[in-house]
């Protein structure tokens, strides 16, 4: 090899690394569908049992009846040393009748999600709020490094003294 060959290879992987670099870290979680996926699922058709058989556990069961199952996958990016960034979010929500048939399936995806505004305002305590001066002093006269009367690590009736 020449030396023009050998610095043309090594400006082209030197020019590659900081581009391989900022490739996205790709993560799948949740329900991943091998076979057969949750939205064939016919109404009326299947049933609790075809659905467990097919698709295998939930990710979620409905709080206050076990009618509705969620299976629920999620794609994140992570480039760098960003936060992780939800590229595709799927739910499937199937709710079965009292025959224990599919009633319905619905298909959601990451635009039918929406952000909860959280209340920024605190509660407040009762109380008050100590200054540093009376943190670092607030100690100060109450009680001493000498054996009390009643001191929780003496026995009763001894005297202290060994």
């Amino acid at each position: 090899m020449s030396a023009k060959t050998v610095l043309a290879l090594v400006a082209a992987v030197a020019l590659a690394t900081p581009i391989a670099a900022c490739a996205p870290v790709v993560n799948y979680n949740g329900f991943q569908s091998l076979e057969t996926k949750p939205s064939d699922l016919k109404v009326g058709v299947d049933s609790r049992g075809t659905a467990l058989s097919r698709l295998g556990s939930p990710s979620a069961v409905s709080t206050f009846d076990n009618s509705t199952w969620y299976y629920i996958s999620q794609t994140t990016d992570k480039v760098a040393y960003n936060l992780p960034q939800i590229s595709r979010r799927d739910i499937t929500a199937i709710t079965f009748d009292k025959e224990d048939k599919v009633a319905s399936v619905k298909t959601l995806a990451l635009k039918d999600g929406y952000q909860i505004a959280y209340e920024k305002r605190e509660t407040p305590t009762r109380g008050r709020e100590l200054s540093v001066l009376e943190q670092l002093l607030g100690n100060v006269g109450k009680g001493g490094t000498l054996p009390q009367e009643n001191d929780p690590g003496r026995r009763p009736g001894s005297s202290g003294r060994n």
